[in-house]
Order: C-alpha cells, then sequence, then structure tokens
C-alpha cells in the first residue's frame, strides 16, 4: 500500500542580504514560512495504526487531498549584548494553532556554555531538533511517531557546554514541565522529564564531516491518554501513568565536494531509539494493568543533490515491540520504506521547494504526499 505527499512551500518572507548587514536596518528579524500539502492515502487515515503500538491523538497521515501543512511565522531578535530571543507561531493543518517556539538563550555567558529557556524543540538525537520544513521526507521516521510522538517540544531549561577541543564535542541536558508525549500530565508538579545528551564530530578532509549522539530521556506520565488509532475510534484513549525511559543513538556523514554544497553533496542519516515503559496501563474501556514494555526502532535514510536545485532521496525504517500480554500478531516488526525527491530554489530572501514521498508499509497504509514550502 502507498501513501503519496506532495508537499510546497510557498513563500518565505526574511531580511535581504543587505538588510542583514546592518543589523539595526531590520529588528526583530521576521520570517514566514508557508506550506501546502497534498495527500493521497489509501484508507481512511481515522483508522492509522502501527501493530503492537498506541499512538498520541495528533498523529497520523493527515487528512486527504489539499491542506495547509505546518506554516509558520518567526520573529527574532538579539534582544541586548547577552540574551537573544525567539517566537514561533505556526497553524496546523487541521486550523488548529500553537506557540511552537518562545525562548530566550545567552550569547555571551563564555567558556562555550548558553542556557536557553521557554519553550523549544528537545536537543535529543539528530533529527528532532529540526523544523518540519526542513525536513528531506514529509513526515517524520516510525520510531519518532511512537515513542517521542514525532517530535518532542515542551516548556523548561536548557544548558549546553561546547568543550575547547578540536573534535566537535557538545554536552546538553534539559528539566523539562512533562506535559509533552512521551510525558504527561506535568508530573513531578511540573518538572516531569529530564534528558541528557552528547554530541561529537568532525571533518575528514576538505569534503567530507560526520557527526555521532548519544541522548537518554526521562520523563514521569500522569494519566497520559493514547489510542489504538489516530482517529481513536474507540472514543475513549487509553491511560498510562508511570515512567518512560527513551535511549538515542544518532550518526550522520556528509559528503560535498571540496565542501562546496552548492551542486552536489550527499547525506547519510541514521538514529536508533530504544524505549521502556513501566507503570500502569489502563486500555479504553478496561481496567488498570501493571505494564512493563520495551521497544525499539531505527531507520537510515541516505539523499543525494545531484545536480543544483534538485536531490533524491531514500528511507528504510523498522520497529519491535514486546507487549506482554498482546497477541503475537500484534508484536511482529512493523517495516516502512519511502522515496523522496525534491527541488529547490534559493535566493538572498526566500526559498521554495517542492518534495514528493512515497510511503509504502507492507499491509499498513500505503500514502503518498507532496509537500510545497518557502523558507
Amino acid at each position: 500500500m502507498k501513501l503519496r505527499h506532495l508537499a510546497v512551500v510557498t513563500a518565505s518572507l526574511v531580511p535581504t542580504l543587505a538588510a542583514a548587514a546592518d543589523s539595526n536596518a531590520f529588528n526583530p528579524d521576521i520570517a514566514l514560512v508557508l506550506s501546502g500539502i497534498y495527500s493521497d492515502i489509501q484508507h481512511d487515515p481515522d483508522g492509522y495504526t502501527i501493530p503492537g503500538f498506541t499512538l498520541p491523538g495528533d498523529s497520523g497521515p493527515g487528512s486527504r487531498g489539499f491542506g495547509l501543512g505546518e506554516s509558520e511565522l518567526a520573529i527574532y531578535a538579539n534582544i541586548d549584548p547577552d540574551w537573544y530571543g525567539m517566537f514561533t507561531y505556526s497553524m496546523h493543518m487541521d486550523n488548529t494553532a500553537e506557540v511552537e517556539n518562545a525562548f530566550v538563550q545567552t550569547t555571551s555567558l563564555g567558556h562555550g556554555l548558553t542556557v536557553k529557556a521557554g519553550r523549544f524543540y528537545s536537543g535529543l538525537g539528530y533529527l528532532n531538533e529540526q523544523h518540519s520544513h526542513t525536513w528531506d521526507f514529509v513526515d517524520v521516521p516510525l520510531a519518532y511517531q511512537v515513542f517521542l510522538g514525532s517530535q518532542l517540544k515542551d516548556d523548561g531549561i536548557q544548558l549546553r557546554w561546547l568543550a575547547p577541543t578540536d573534535l566537535y564535542a557538545e554536552f546538553g541536558g534539559e528539566w523539562l514541565n512533562g506535559s509533552s508525549f512521551p510525558a504527561g500530565g506535568s508530573g513531578n508538579h511540573g518538572r516531569g522529564t529530564y534528558t541528557a545528551f552528547v554530541h561529537i564530530g568532525d571533518d575528514v578532509g576538505f569534503s567530507n564531516s560526520w557527526r555521532a549522539g548519544l541522548s537518554f530521556l526521562h520523563t514521569r506520565s500522569i494519566d497520559r491518554t493514547t489510542c489504538i488509532d489516530a482517529g481513536c475510534s474507540t472514543g475513549t484513549p487509553d491511560s498510562f501513568t508511570g515512567t518512560s525511559r527513551t535511549l538515542i543513538a544518532d550518526f550522520v556523514w556528509k559528503w560535498a565536494p571540496n565542501g562546496n554544497v552548492y551542486d552536489r553533496n550527499f547525506k547519510l542519516q541514521a538514529e536508533y531509539l530504544h524505549q521502556g515503559d513501566s507503570g500502569d496501563f489502563t486500555p479504553a474501556g478496561g481496567s488498570a494493568a501493571s505494564l512493563d514494555r520495551k521497544a525499539d526502532g531505527w531507520y537510515v535514510q541516505g539523499v543525494y543533490q545531484f545536480i543544483h536545485g534538485w536531490r533524491a532521496g531514500l528511507r528504510y525504517d523498522r520497529l519491535r515491540a514486546d507487549n506482554p500480554g498482546v497477541p503475537a500478531s500484534t508484536r511482529r516488526a512493523t517495516r516502512r520504506h519511502a522515496r523522496a525527491s525534491c527541488w529547490t530554489t534559493p535566493t538572498a530572501s526566500s526559498a521554495a521547494s517542492a518534495c514528493s514521498t512515497t510511503t509504502t508499509t507492507p499491509d499498513r497504509w500505503p500514502t503518498t504526499s507532496g509537500m510545497c514550502s518557502t523558507s
């Protein structure tokens, strides 16, 4: 089965290079990303399921036909010599809107230290911190969908330290509210989530570079709600109270001839996620029972820009769940492969791109989508 997405980013308004040269010419800076999407989905998207896993309420392949992709308005500026601030407001396909980012960040602590406070995407893993209009594929890998609710974003504080070494080495940690999946209910009096991560990397000659990382996520949930399918067909969500621990390993290799990414470049990207849940699980319409579940998943993808403005890629992802008490037929590994082709045309003040992604999951929800965006 196939799911097709065609996405187009149609307009992005950012300061021109001339304005950017003068820090007072355009303060604060404003960026607008407009995104549209077309989806051809073989089955009812409200019945979307991933065998062996429950899903957050906003999961799923989206709606059929034409729609508004995730469009956003960003305002950002240096507040003073010591602080930088950013505010991003996003609109989704279902006509809901939310504050996506709202944070301040230090700029002059020195000693390689940076502190960020507010609402932001967590720095764990590789893909999590990237906004959707910068993805190489229209959607995130399956492991991100089931373990992080697509992306982990929460309110809290983050500390990063860049080590003074020839090898790129960054260490970081976060203390978060705990209202976002895989947490829920703002456990521990609004301090229910914490993370720790390390990233290292280096150049290899003039044409290659790499980065590897390890991340750990600990969450405390109070009545976290999920559903067996994207549309929550039972009408009553499942509920979970307990702890979740997630380990993420990521690796990225980039190639560009003599470091020039303009005409040709290649990126190989892979992540492995392992999650364990321990607590009380109440299925829809049922009674609470003890849960001790372990699951893992991974993906690998490669994207090649073969000529300026055109790139193509492939992605393969896989999930495995070991749920006690769940029929063996639903514990089998879920796998999926996707292919994408993208066209991009950047200018000094805007960029437009069109990406087509075809996703095939054996026996489950083939979809094709396209997305166009400008940023």
